[in-house]
């Protein structure tokens, strides 16, 4: 079905010269790109979709849509695509970003849930809340100031040089 719904994008949208369909993990689920490629662009989706969360949390400005990437030979945008996985396209200089968007949300939509049903959640850490305080630290001056004293021992006592 990915297989499908990824050529499907490239035939309605010929500017898309590739695409990879990835874990939030950073794990490649599906691709037309060569192999080495669309393993390392993964990776990539999945660091530039942990920024773009990380930054709409902090400014407070609602959920992560997606990232764009603009290079001298066209683009890569990066959506969501459901809760684990992540939708990146690679586009030819002069894409239409609006209609792309579109295409791509289709197909988000239609991938997403069977995703969601196929990938067994990551044990990942909980992110910090980027407006929590900072943990308190005592200071040193409040420590104890006293090492404790060792045990005296009878043992062979060098003699004075």
């Amino acid at each position: 079905m990915m297989g499908t719904e990824l050529r499907g994008l490239r035939r309605r949208r010929p500017e898309v010269a590739g695409t990879v369909l990835a874990g939030t993990d950073g794990l490649l689920i599906s691709s037309d790109l060569p192999t080495t490629d669309a393993t390392h662009l993964a990776a990539l989706a999945a660091a530039s979709f942990g920024l773009g969360h990380r930054m709409a949390a902090t400014v407070r400005q609602g959920e992560f849509h997606e990232s764009v990437v603009h290079t001298a030979a066209g683009c890569v945008v990066t959506y969501p695509a459901g809760r684990d996985a992540l939708l990146t396209l690679v586009a030819a200089p002069g894409a239409d970003l609006a209609a792309l968007r579109e295409e791509a949300r289709g197909v988000v939509r239609r991938t997403g849930p069977a995703l969601a049903a196929c990938r067994r959640p990551t044990l990942l850490p909980d992110q910090p809340d980027p407006h929590a305080p900072l943990a308190v630290r005592t200071p040193m001056a409040s420590m104890p100031n006293q090492r404790p004293r060792r045990a005296q021992s009878i043992t062979w006592r060098r003699p004075p040089i």
